[in-house]
């Protein structure tokens, strides 16, 4: 099977690269910066440096908010004919905090109270009747970019009066107290991939490892393994980090990442966490080319059967063959035409490049 990483090629992006080159026949690093999307067509076209990109088995697509129409369009252009991990409309509703809270809202995720203005008086009315501190969120942002704490009416006050002249929404949010402290999980559709604890630096309440915070080995309960494949379905994405806050009112979910970097992850546990993204996505990209095959074992079983007698005459088929190690896996087409059954008994024929198999 072939593959392709769409990234920055950031540090994570090569370690994760190279861990797919150990599933994958073949795997191509594509920068996302050199991507164009042709459009007008029937289909539109993905380009590379101004090249077709090719076909692919798996892709898989990350970068910052920055990319967020690329990886959108890239997505909406292979999704139908590669495995992808994450939907194309999750890169907007993932990068953007109001759409990641609408949709948590929407499938029951539970995560802090959050508030969102549409003018700075209303912004004030709410300042005056919540609880403090508080944290205010830009839309998007990452690594905690774009989040402010506010310990006062004043403090929030004076931070509204500045945001207003950026001229975009934001949220206003309660404060859990943690200690610092937040949750890491990686999802990987029904499973926990990796999970740490991370701890905030010294003055500072943000404990995300790009602001100075540390990580060290985390194991969620049940509890929070739902949660956690349950926050990824709703924003539409089969593959990311997830981040949980863990307070008096139980574990809450502050938000998703696409494009999660695994360094810190790695060093806190000691696990190779490139190396089961890349198994995941080789796992995923096998069960959907199996159940294309069967798709088309079943339409070519028609096909088959259609006149007279014809499932009882020889029929020649052009297929790739599953190998297991040093064992062949025939395609389930050969079972339903033979009807072959494991309480039979056959007879091998082989020679160089050739076997025929008979029951006895």
């Amino acid at each position: 099977m072939k593959a392709a990483l769409i990234s920055l090629g950031s540090v994570s992006s090569q370690w994760t690269l190279a861990a797919m080159k150990q599933h994958f026949k073949e795997v191509d690093a594509i920068d996302i910066r050199n991507i164009e999307i042709g459009l007008g067509s029937p289909q539109p076209e993905v380009l590379c440096s101004g090249k077709p990109i090719g076909k692919y088995d798996c892709v898989y697509a990350k970068g910052s908010f920055r990319f967020v129409p690329t990886l959108r369009a890239v997505t909406s252009a292979l999704y139908k004919t590669a495995y992808m991990p994450i939907k194309p409309a999750t890169f907007t509703i993932g990068h953007d905090k109001l759409l990641t809270h609408l949709a948590f809202q929407h499938h029951n995720i539970p995560m802090p109270t959050t508030y969102l203005a549409s003018s700075l008086t209303a912004a004030k009315k709410i300042l005056e009747k919540i609880n403090y501190p508080i944290i205010l969120k830009l839309p998007s942002g990452t690594g905690g970019k774009g989040v402010m704490y506010a310990e006062s009416y004043a403090a929030a006050s004076s931070l509204l009066d500045t945001l207003t002249t950026l001229r975009q929404p934001f949220l206003i949010q309660e404060y859990i107290e943690t200690g610092g402290e937040d949750i890491r999980i990686i999802v990987g559709g029904d499973k926990i991939l990796a999970s740490m604890k991370r701890k905030a630096g010294l003055n500072e309440k943000r404990a995300n490892i790009h602001s100075g915070g540390e990580g060290e080995p985390f194991s969620p309960d049940a509890h929070m393994k739902k949660i956690s494949v349950e926050a990824a379905k709703a924003v539409g994405a089969d593959l990311c980090a997830v981040d949980i806050l863990e307070g008096a009112k139980g574990p809450l979910v502050v938000e998703v990442n696409l494009s999660p970097g695994i360094q810190g992850i790695t060093k806190a546990t000691g696990a190779d966490v490139a190396g089961k993204i890349a198994k995941f996505l080789f796992e995923r990209t096998h069960e959907r080319k199996q159940a294309g095959t069967s798709v088309e074992a079943q339409q070519l079983m028609k096909e088959i059967n259609r006149g007279n007698g014809a499932q009882n005459d020889e029929q020649q088929i052009i297929t790739n063959l599953d190998f297991r190690g040093e064992r062949i896996l025939l395609p389930k087409l050969a079972t339903e035409m033979t009807k072959f059954s494991e309480k039979d008994e056959f007879v091998l024929k082989i020679a160089k490049g050739k076997l025929t198999v008979e029951r006895a």
